[in-house]
């Protein structure tokens, strides 16, 4: 059963920011009021914005950023002391690099829908 929401918390925007609130509001498909409510909550930690699965494929995500990361830093290294015969372990390693973000932001978009969906289900 939903506590009754009898507690009221007072804000002040600029017409520019209200907007700006509204127009999120209605894309997510919430009432300003239920927009802000979760976003309040999720920011204050009681509600996650990342389950379980989400943290696990961002926390995989982040080594392989690192190990790529470690390896872009080595062949420039290579590269700036004449070691690197051949500039390809720094195209490979930036190629990784490019996929990882790329993944890395696809994984970010899949997340802020799935956080839209439950924000809003939280509500109904």
């Amino acid at each position: 059963m939903a506590s009754k929401k009898d507690k009221v918390v007072r804000t002040r925007l600029s017409a520019d920011d209200y907007a700006a609130v509204d127009a999120a509001a209605k894309l997510a498909g919430m009432t300003v009021s239920a927009f802000v409510r979760s976003l309040a909550l999720e920011g204050a930690g009681v509600l996650p914005f990342m389950n379980e699965a989400d943290r696990a494929i961002m926390e995989l995500l982040g080594q392989d950023m690192l190990a790529i990361g470690n390896a872009l830093n080595q062949a420039v290294r290579a590269l700036n002391t004449g070691c690197l015969e051949t500039p390809s372990d720094l195209v490979v390693a930036a190629a990784d690099a490019r996929a990882v973000v790329i993944t890395v932001a696809a994984e970010l978009a899949g997340m802020t829908k799935r956080a839209g969906v439950a924000r809003r289900a939280r509500e109904r």
